[in-house]
């Protein structure tokens, strides 16, 4: 997967709070949301590949075990959905919802 945050480095994304990471995440999940209701599967492709690289910058900083855990969890839910068979289930309503409450979290916070 190639490189699309190239001037993003793991020193400048750790200064961001957890909600800000996850809160951005959330924004390519919801432009890959976006361009799938539109039909168009290149640019859902791109804005996944997008969160899955904003997602394991987030889990290569130093968070808690917990933290962690449900940051991975999220990022194999993320794949399932988009890339995967759904086999988890998970709504484009659910997807939403999740990020919705960091994006919330990280606007309170500023």
């Amino acid at each position: 997967m190639p490189a699309h945050h190239k001037n993003l480095t793991l020193e400048r994304w750790s200064r961001f709070s957890l909600a800000e990471q996850m809160a951005n995440i959330g924004s390519e999940v919801h432009r890959a949301l976006n361009w799938r209701n539109k039909g168009h599967a290149e640019y859902e492709r791109l804005a996944v590949e997008r969160a899955l690289e904003l997602f394991d910058f987030t889990l290569d900083v130093r968070h808690s075990r917990a933290r962690l855990k449900e940051i991975a969890r999220a990022r194999e839910l993320v794949v399932d959905h988009f890339l995967g068979s759904n086999e988890y289930g998970s709504t484009e309503a659910q997807w939403r919802s999740y990020f919705d409450q960091f994006n919330y979290l990280a606007r309170r916070d500023t």
